[in-house]
């Protein structure tokens, strides 16, 4: 099957190869970017995020984009500003990281408002990594209408290393009521010193796997999930917690977190059955 569909890819000729460059000013003084691969018309488009303090450029991602868009898909692909004006590169742990959940949710808002300023009234959702979570954030919210799915690979919820979490939210919650923003530094993902603001910080890690399961298990769209056997970043017995609220997922064996090597292919193969109009919307 791998096989078969890499040389399908290779040899579809796409109805348009035109990629362009939009810019939005999402909040006074920060702008962001994102890149728009054309498709055909009659197909949903997707927008397609990246994982935790990266750009669109991230190998996983980026692959990924340009498999869609050889199956037909117009693909957006924005760069979440994270605060800084036309952000272009990653951001290290160790920065000041001042922006916060809220603004993610409401940048893929804009993003989502401007596909359909293009003509798009289908639009799916495709996270990687980080960039799951702040989709099911957005989800959460409230989306707009013309959203109609949501595919997450390698879905993570908020992971803090060892500190507890009920006393870090005490901690930074106190922080916050004596208006204090001096930076603390905590274990976040795969950052073991980040720094951000208290207010910041609390609206990263309150997406526990509670909360997260809880949007998965409530989304107002439908949810498919693709998940690697072999992804060493996920916190202890995830994949059968995301088993037992029955989220629908595909397991690639041998996958690791970035879905890289071989395994691309299965990512692209699982998005594109996904996307598919057969599916079926799930139970409430």
């Amino acid at each position: 099957m791998r096989i078969s569909l890499f040389c399908l890819l290779l040899a579809l000729v796409p109805i348009s190869t035109h990629a362009a460059i939009v810019h939005l000013e999402m909040r006074p003084g920060i702008d962001a970017s994102a890149e728009y691969l054309a498709g055909q018309r009659n197909k949903p488009a997707v927008l397609l995020l990246h994982g935790f303090l990266q750009t669109r450029e991230f190998p996983t991602v980026a692959t990924l984009a340009r498999g869609l868009q050889d199956a037909g898909y117009p693909v957006l692909i924005p760069t979440l500003s994270l605060g800084i004006p036309n952000r272009v590169q990653s951001l290290a742990c160790e920065a000041a990281h001042q922006h916060d959940l809220d603004e993610d949710v409401a940048e893929i808002a804009r993003w989502v408002g401007w596909l359909k300023s293009r003509g798009h009234r289908s639009i799916i959702l495709v996270g990687h990594s980080f960039g799951s979570m702040q989709l099911l954030a957005y989800l959460t919210a409230g989306p707009d209408a013309a959203v109609k799915g949501y595919i997450g690979a390698s879905l993570i919820e908020v992971q803090i290393g060892t500190t507890p979490r009920a006393s870090l939210f005490a901690q930074l919650e106190s922080r916050i009521q004596r208006s204090q923003r001096d930076l603390v530094t905590q274990h976040v993902s795969y950052c073991r010193k980040y720094r951000s603001t208290p207010k910041a910080l609390l609206s990263y890690v309150r997406w526990d796997q509670a909360r997260t399961l809880a949007a998965l298990k409530h989304s107002p769209v439908n949810v498919k999930l693709i998940m690697g056997d072999a992804d060493d970043t996920l916190g202890k017995g995830w994949l059968k917690m995301l088993q037992q609220i029955q989220t629908p997922m595909v397991i690639v064996m041998g996958a690791n977190h970035f879905m890289d090597g071989e395994h691309e292919f299965d990512l692209l193969e699982h998005t594109l059955k996904s996307m598919e109009p057969t599916q079926r919307p799930l139970p409430r």
